[in-house]
């Protein structure tokens, strides 16, 4: 019994949603790109966060792909989270809307 109470509270934490701490990058690249991670329309900036290309660069981007549109979501939230560390949320105009 002592068991099987122990399993369902661990269950029951598991279940729970976990908090979200720092900024909320989909809602800035809904926002930025309309969410479109592979965005590319020649416009400078790529990715879903709208990287421009010297951004990219020195946030240490190159590590993953030669443009933000070419990397993964994933990939491209980390280099984000440099390029904040690096400037702030300036980067992203989106950013205060969201």
């Amino acid at each position: 019994m002592a068991s099987t109470v122990m399993l369902s509270a661990a269950a029951s934490v598991a279940a729970q949603p976990s908090v979200r701490s720092g900024p909320d990058w989909d809602a800035i690249a809904r926002c930025e790109s309309g969410g479109n991670w592979k965005a590319n329309t020649g416009n400078g900036h790529y990715g879903g966060l709208q990287f421009a290309q010297s951004s990219w660069v020195a946030a240490g981007g190159l590590k993953y792909a030669p443009r933000a549109d070419l990397a993964t979501r994933k990939e491209q939230i980390i280099v984000a989270r440099r390029l904040a560390a690096i400037q702030g949320m300036n980067a992203w105009t989106c950013a205060s809307r969201v």
